[in-house]
């Protein structure tokens, strides 16, 4: 079967069409500055052959999340899982050929390129049996296969650059169709855009990115101008699925549209320069000072229930019943199992999801052998015991106020309100670190300005460098503490410069 997806229109009038077939086996390189139309060009492409061929989209910048209302793709928000389950959903995405936005919208840099890495490593080492045909489309590739180090770590640059490679280099025999698209070719790395046969230039204007696009689309040096002189939306194309000769071609339009959109100009505000200074410099009103009401954001679905979308198994009718203990028994021997896993010293460090099968060892041992919490709960749970906070309903109003913040911080988060409910002193950095999970001073620093920035507390730095928080919308505080005991205090250090 030979498909045509329809790109736009050639100089001429005459349709532009890419023949599906031949991508999945040729591949195809996007490039082109930003606002040029790289964004719009992946999701024709991605709108014309949606139902015809599965499609996995690597998304940096939540764009094309869109798609999931109207082609019914699974969007997955990565920075709610952790990398196993990222890599177990992609297992099961290639098993059941599901079609699938990874969005990286909330993640760091270094993050991104670790998800990334992780996600595509597990399509390509998915078994034989599973290799059916997908298109797999990487927007910003030089992200994920920089041409040069960069700031990350040399351990994340590797992984995703060796994914990204495998992709494009091997990613043909599995059935894996690599469509990256980036900004400047010098910055992304020569031995993955030269595995791309088909070829969509847009408008750019460095020589560098210029002279490359015309090597690769077989023009001479003194023709690269024309690159330069290309619309917003035009592209020049080459390639076995596309033309056998470059061919300028306007992109068509498109049934989705992405979250983000280019700026446009609207009137300044009609006031006179006093009135605007009397606005700006006006004390705060009450509404200013009273902490913000945000309501909470609906919590991401548990890795099981994702992969529960991708497929629903069915159980065999021969597999005998799992055995049932009542309640009391069943809530004991989870409590002892949390409260094992909580006191163990190493804990701090390891992925929630590491523990969280930990934790399910510890209940069959017990002879609870269906879980008894997912892994949402689990990680409550294990927050609440690492702060001593139970559910008794003296925590009613701390625990309702953490649903304002990510699962990760709700650790940290109640350490501080125990410390601030009894007056006692506020938690150094370290002591955040650990339960935070994390080695970053620095880490926990942004992670208090979070905190302070969604109205759950107020933090204040004394001028002896002394720390204290407050919890306004509960009446507690606690008292002031140096949140770096290892580094002597401000005052101290003005004492000995004496």
């Amino acid at each position: 079967m030979t498909s045509k997806i329809d790109m736009g229109k050639a100089a001429d009038g005459n349709a532009v069409e890419v023949d599906l077939e031949e991508l999945l086996a040729t591949r195809l390189l996007v490039q082109g500055n930003s606002g040029s139309g790289k964004s719009h060009l992946l999701r024709r492409l991605l709108e014309g052959s949606a139902g015809l061929v599965q499609q996995v989209i690597i998304d940096p910048e939540g764009d094309f999340v869109s798609l999931h209302e109207a082609f019914g793709h699974v969007a997955i928000d990565a920075s709610a899982y952790s990398i196993p389950e990222i890599m177990r959903m992609a297992a099961r995405v290639r098993e059941h050929r599901a079609s699938v936005v990874l969005s990286l919208e909330g993640l760091e840099l270094e993050a991104q390129m670790r998800c990334a890495a992780g996600f595509v490593a597990a399509l390509f080492d998915a078994p034989r049996e599973h290799w059916y045909p997908a298109l797999v489309v990487v927007d910003e590739a030089q992200i994920f296969a920089p041409a040069v180090a960069g700031e990350v770590s040399d351990e994340a640059r590797r992984a995703s650059l060796g994914a990204m490679t495998n992709l494009m280099c091997r990613g043909r025999k599995r059935g894996l169709a690599g469509v990256i698209a980036t900004q400047r070719l010098a910055k992304l790395a020569k031995n993955v855009a030269a595995e791309a046969s088909n070829f969509l230039m847009g408008r750019t204007f460095l020589d560098i990115d210029m002279l490359r696009a015309a090597d690769l689309l077989g023009m001479e040096r003194r023709q690269a101008e024309v690159i330069r002189d290309l619309e917003r939306g035009e592209f020049l194309s080459l390639g076995p699925a596309i033309s056998r000769r470059a061919i300028r071609v306007k992109i068509g339009a498109v049934r989705t549209a992405a979250r983000s959109a280019s700026p446009k100009l609207i009137p300044l505000p009609d006031q006179a320069p006093e009135a605007l200074g009397e606005l700006l410099l006006a004390p705060p009103t009450e509404a200013e000072l009273a902490p913000l009401a945000i309501p909470a954001p609906p919590p991401p679905p548990a890795a099981d229930e994702m992969i529960a979308r991708l497929h629903k198994p069915v159980p065999s009718p021969d597999m005998p019943p799992e055995p049932m203990p009542d309640e009391g028994e069943r809530a004991a021997a989870t409590a002892e199992a949390l409260a094992e896993v909580a006191a163990d010293p190493a804990s701090g460090m390891r992925p929630a999801a590491e523990l969280y099968q930990d934790f399910l060892i510890r209940c069959r041992m017990k002879g609870v052998a269906a879980a008894t919490l997912d892994l949402t709960a689990f990680r409550r749970r294990l927050a609440m015991a690492r702060a001593g906070v139970d559910d008794a309903g003296e925590w009613n109003e701390a625990l309702a106020l953490a649903t304002l913040l990510p699962d990760e911080m709700l650790g940290p988060f109640l350490a501080i309100a125990r410390a601030a409910r009894h007056g006692a002193e506020c938690p150094s950095d370290a002591a955040l670190a650990e339960v935070y999970g994390t080695s970053s001073l620095g880490r926990v620093r942004r992670m208090l300005g979070y905190m302070e920035e969604q109205g759950v507390l107020v933090v204040r730095i004394d001028l002896a460098g002394k720390r204290t928080v407050s919890l306004p919308r509960l009446g507690w505080t606690t008292s002031a503490a140096d949140p770096d005991p290892a580094q002597p205090s401000r005052l101290a250090r003005i004492a000995r410069r004496r």
